[in-house]
């Protein structure tokens, strides 16, 4: 199967949906970041099924990296991800350079208060600004019937959801549920870092965050609930913890009880590798 054309600049993405929007046909918008595992061609299907039309963004974005963090070593392969992107039927890839993004003397920036101050927040500062500037140039560069993102970075989507309400921009945003492992880990990119015996651990978050939630919908407290997942993951061998939060599904801000659909969620650190996880936990 031949792989999708691959388009450089906006005009000629502009121009590929132009023409099909003339046929009357529906286009979907996946961004991505490229190191395409099979969580991102879960999106690419859910796309699909959805529209007429998939475009697939490749972009590591500089501006949601922070001064320590891994932009140049993030893993970047576009032959091998347009060879994944033809088995699951993605119409165009759009894989534009930094400058073609980001033009000289470009000073506009997106924010998104409230939702960005928890979690993964004060842990990543600036990471969301950058999330949401480039993921709104994205929509209205596509302009696509629906956009697609994963529930596994689940602060970012409800992020992009505020952000299109806010900003009218004229895009269905669509979760799709978390691809994991057989053994309950989420497909990251970033998974490809771990060692072999991190590997062998890191299934422990998803048991922690899916016996919290079990906790939590008995009528636990979230106090008692996340000490003991913190207790289990240091037990198991995470270096570090960012977080374990119980939070509310929509305005992502702490809670204690189980009042209303909910999510738990965390950040813990295998060695050098931080992993990020959360389950919905049912009212």
């Amino acid at each position: 199967m031949a792989s999708p054309p691959i388009m450089r600049t906006i005009a000629d993405l502009r121009s590929a949906v132009a023409l099909w929007r003339r046929a009357e046909e529906s286009v979907g918008l996946v961004p991505t970041m490229g190191a395409l595992h099979d969580g991102h061609l879960s999106l690419v299907k859910r796309a699909r099924q959805q529209c007429r039309r998939a475009v697939v963004s490749i972009f590591v974005n500089p501006t949601q990296f922070g001064p320590n963090e891994d932009f140049q070593l993030y893993p970047r392969d576009l032959d091998g991800d347009a060879a994944k992107l033809a088995t699951v039927g993605a119409d165009a890839i759009f894989a534009p350079q930094v400058a073609e993004m980001y033009p000289e003397g470009a000073v506009t920036a997106v924010t998104v208060s409230g939702l960005t101050e928890g979690l993964c927040g004060p842990f990543r500062p600036g990471h969301f600004q950058g999330v949401a500037t480039i993921v709104t140039k994205l929509l209205l560069q596509c302009l696509p019937d629906a956009g697609f993102f994963g529930e596994k970075d689940y602060q970012q989507l409800q992020v992009i959801r505020q952000l299109a309400r806010d900003l009218d921009i004229p895009v269905r945003i669509e979760g799709v549920p978390t691809f994991r492992e057989s053994d309950g880990l989420a497909l990251s990119s970033r998974n490809a870092y771990l060692t072999p015996a991190e590997r062998a651990i890191a299934p422990t978050l998803h048991r922690v965050l899916r016996q919290a939630a079990a906790d939590m919908e008995a009528g636990g407290t979230a106090s008692a609930t996340t000490d003991r997942g913190k207790r289990e993951l240091f037990g198991a061998g995470f270096s570090r913890l960012d977080y374990l939060d119980v939070v509310d599904a929509v305005t992502l801000k702490k809670i204690e009880r189980l009042e209303r659909p909910a999510r738990v969620a965390a950040a813990a650190w295998l060695g050098k590798t931080r992993l990020i996880d959360n389950l919905p936990v049912a009212f």
